[in-house]
Formats: structure tokens, C-alpha cells, sequence
């Protein structure tokens, strides 16, 4: 799912799906059929199957709002240090930021990047800034000193 906002919707939106969720919940336990509630609704039928297989096996708690905001950051964006700061306050374990990487990534999970490049980047405005500022920011290559850890040259003893 899309998120504007850079990755998460207003607190007025999130409510809105979330009060969507809970009356479609309402509506299982009388029995409705997915097709009725999902056009009363004004929204897929297949998002109403899906809710509805989340509510018979957890019930109503299952469509509760999951994500980065249920947790309490500000937008829908999971970054690895907020999984580091979940995983530490759930199992009071503590990872780096590379180690929950390794995690994720042993576990099929990737990182998502956009499939396109946004309509409004300024070619000009990133070359500039590759050319000029970069190069400051970078620094230095940085070389190995002489030497040799050859046993039979000389230098390297």
C-alpha cells in the first residue's frame, strides 16, 4: 500500500480506515455477505475479504491499526532503528542497526525502493549537488601506507 506524505497518512485519515475496519467488523457478526458490506462500505471486496479472515481469526482486536503508528512514530515509514527500538522494547533484546539488517534479510524480508523516479526530481539541482557539494561530504580517498607484508622484502619487517 501507497502512503502519501512521504510515507503516512493524517491522523484524520488512519481514523477513517480504521472506523471503516471496525464497522465491517460490526457487520460480520451479523452475518452479511462481503459483496453488500464492501459496496456500502465504498471500498474492494477483496480488502473485505481480507478483513474478514483477520477477524475470524483474531476477531475484532485483528483490525485494529498495525503499523509504525500503533507503536506510536508519527507516519508509516519502518525504519531499521525503529525496529531495533520494537524488537528491544517487546523482547528487551538489544541488536545494531546492521544486525536487524542480517535479520530481515535471512528472513526474505528486502528493502522497498520506489519503482520510478519522482516527477518532480530536478536532474539539474542533483547533478549540481554531486559535482559541488559531494565531493566535500565524501572527503579524501583514503590510501594504505607503504609497506608490504611480504616476509622476504625487507621493507615489511
Amino acid at each position: 500500500m501507497r502512503y502519501a506524505q512521504g510515507g503516512g497518512l493524517t491522523d484524520e485519515r488512519r481514523a477513517f480506515r480504521e472506523r471503516l475496519r471496525m464497522e465491517a467488523s460490526e457487520r460480520f457478526a451479523l452475518g452479511d455477505k462481503n459483496a453488500v458490506i464492501a459496496h456500502e462500505l465504498r471500498v474492494s471486496v477483496r480488502s473485505v475479504q481480507r478483513w474478514r479472515k483477520a477477524w475470524s481469526q483474531g476477531g475484532p482486536r485483528a483490525l485494529a491499526s498495525k503499523g509504525p503508528v500503533a507503536h506510536g512514530w508519527p507516519d508509516q515509514t519502518w525504519t531499521l532503528s525503529r525496529i531495533r527500538t520494537l524488537i528491544g522494547r517487546r523482547f528487551h533484546k538489544s541488536y545494531t542497526v546492521q544486525g536487524i539488517a542480517a535479520l530481515l534479510k535471512r528472513h526474505g524480508w528486502s528493502c522497498q525502493v520506489p519503482a520510478r523516479r519522482a516527477v518532480e526530481r530536478d536532474e539539474a539541482a542533483v547533478a549540481g549537488w554531486v559535482k559541488e557539494t559531494w565531493p566535500s561530504v565524501e572527503g579524501p580517498w583514503r590510501r594504505s601506507g607503504p609497506g608490504s607484508s611480504s616476509r622476504t622484502r625487507p621493507v615489511s619487517r
